[in-house]
């Protein structure tokens, strides 16, 4: 399972960074998208099988297209990674470690089917823009970056499509949009992000109902469903039957880069 997880996430980050206008490698040795986002975790390296030898110069390389591209950045550092110090190296080099994200994963037959959620909520997928901008504007009251983020998610998924491998859900409690989440499809996969909500009914079990109503819609053509968990939404997860197979550590760079001046002008 820690394939799955690692590949899945890889793919989604590669395929929105592409989306987005980001550069693009994969050879073999490293594989990231760099520029198409303004959000850090979106400006990715997701696989590198380095060695001692040449890891120091791919690092270097990675952060010299950052700066290039003026946007912050993230490698996501899993078990597959190579070489063993690589979380050393990137701190030497100056990134951050931002702490790692549990990479959980569940059969779908082994989801728990215990009651979730207030008995109004109400789950929808995604259909149209109309509905897409509703799960932006919810997204943006509660997730990672606020409206920022939400903005350029939904773009992103205004050019890809809202048809398979991208499912998008959005719950509805009392008349009002609460919670968010997208299903993101590879073979066999149904990889879990974006789950999100409101601050002000939390803690009623929305997010993990949501997150099992959109897992359970995956059925057809999925048969696990993996997630990378926020420390705190371990425990949920957990209680769906998710269980804990590694860790995706998170080593962040921020751009110090200033925006180019304007060209002079003449009285």
């Amino acid at each position: 399972m820690v394939r799955a997880i690692e590949g899945n996430l890889a793919e989604l980050l590669v395929r929105m960074g592409a989306a987005g206008g980001g550069e693009q490698r994969d050879d073999g040795v490293v594989r990231w998208t760099i520029g198409g986002s303004p959000i850090d975790y979106h400006n990715a390296v997701v696989g590198a099988d380095l060695s001692p030898g040449n890891a120091d110069a791919v690092i270097a390389e990675s952060l010299e297209l950052l700066q290039d591209k003026g946007v912050p950045g993230c490698w996501h550092v899993g078990p597959s990674m190579r070489p063993a110090d690589l979380g050393v190296r990137l701190t030497k080099a100056g990134f951050t470690a931002a702490g790692g994200e549990p990479g959980m994963a569940v059969a779908l037959a082994d989801l728990s089917d215990e009651p979730l959620g207030p008995d109004q909520l109400r789950i929808i997928r995604v259909e149209d823009d109309a509905d897409l901008g509703t799960w932006a504007t919810t997204l943006a009251r509660g997730f990672g970056e606020g409206p920022k983020e939400a903005d350029w998610v939904a773009e992103i998924y205004r050019r890809e499509g809202l048809g398979d491998p991208w499912r998008h859900y959005l719950g509805w409690l009392d008349g009002e949009p609460v919670a968010t989440t997208t299903i993101f499809l590879t073979p066999g996969i149904a990889g879990v992000y974006f789950v999100m909500t409101v601050p002000e009914v939390r803690r009623k079990g929305i997010g993990a109902a949501i997150t099992r109503a959109a897992v359970r819609a995956a059925e057809d053509v999925a048969t696990h469903a993996v997630l990378g968990s926020s420390p705190a939404g371990r425990s949920v997860y957990a209680g769906l039957g998710f269980r804990e197979y590694c860790s995706i550590d998170l080593y962040e760079w921020a751009s110090t880069a200033k925006p180019p001046s304007p060209p002079a002008t003449r009285p």
